[in-house]
């Protein structure tokens, strides 16, 4: 008998089409209820029942109850990281949506990856880190630098050293599905983003299951100051 991970089993539950679209509108971090998921899967509430019993018996999912309603969220970064590198890989293999809707160059602009920020603009941002020296990287192993801490004191009022977790890294590659790069990942990524959202340079599509992150006409500014390339903030 083969030991170790079930893969087969992980894949069975993200390989049905209304449970990989429910797992996908909570990629953005945010807790919705089974009414929301149904309507994002395009299922019946009874159906997306029987879908999020078997999400959260697998270990993907986790509910939280709060007054009369039961919402859910995904059980951690990693699930978010394992649909984003799928999506990068459905992507690669020309495996993609016919219809693709009036936000996909948004979604690809700038979209959040359950706690951090993806797209071209979260790629831009690693790769802006990279070259002032602030992160140093060795395929997907990344390291803040002394440089990084200081920069990340003063532009952006973070302690790195407050940023420690037992269970998540402070600073981690995860490969971007649209750019098919890294974006930063992590603690520290989830920081960033928690900033931008704070200093109102960017906030969240407030609709259900969207991944859309807004930049505000200062946030770009601000944005292009801090990562350089300018010529990429239109």
């Amino acid at each position: 008998m083969k030991a170790g991970p079930d893969i087969a089993m992980v894949a069975s539950l993200v390989g049905d089409p209304a449970r990989a679209n429910m797992l996908t509108a909570l990629m953005d971090g945010r807790a919705l209820t089974a009414s929301e998921l149904a309507h994002q899967a395009g299922i019946t509430p009874q159906t997306a029942s029987s879908h999020l019993s078997k999400l959260e018996a697998g270990g993907l999912i986790e509910p939280e109850k709060q007054g009369r309603h039961r919402y859910y969220r995904l059980t951690g970064p990693d699930v978010a990281g394992v649909l984003e590198g799928l999506a990068g890989l459905a992507e690669r293999a020309g495996h993609t949506r016919v219809r693709t809707g009036p936000k996909e160059p948004a979604l690809r602009r700038a979209r959040i990856c359950y706690d951090h920020l993806a797209g071209d603009l979260g790629v831009q941002m690693l790769d802006s880190m990279r070259k002032q020296k602030l992160v140093r990287q060795t395929k997907q192993a990344i390291e803040l630098t002394g440089e990084g801490k200081r920069f990340m004191a003063e532009a952006l009022q973070i302690d790195a050293d407050m940023l420690a977790h037992p269970r998540r890294p402070v600073c981690k590659a995860c490969l971007d599905w649209s750019e098919r790069r890294h974006h930063l990942a992590g603690t520290l990524g989830a920081a960033v983003m928690n900033r931008f959202t704070e200093l109102n340079w960017a906030a969240r599509d407030p609709a259900p299951g969207s991944r859309v992150v807004n930049f505000t006409r200062t946030g770009e500014k601000r944005f292009a100051a801090l990562f350089g390339n300018e010529q990429r903030i239109t």
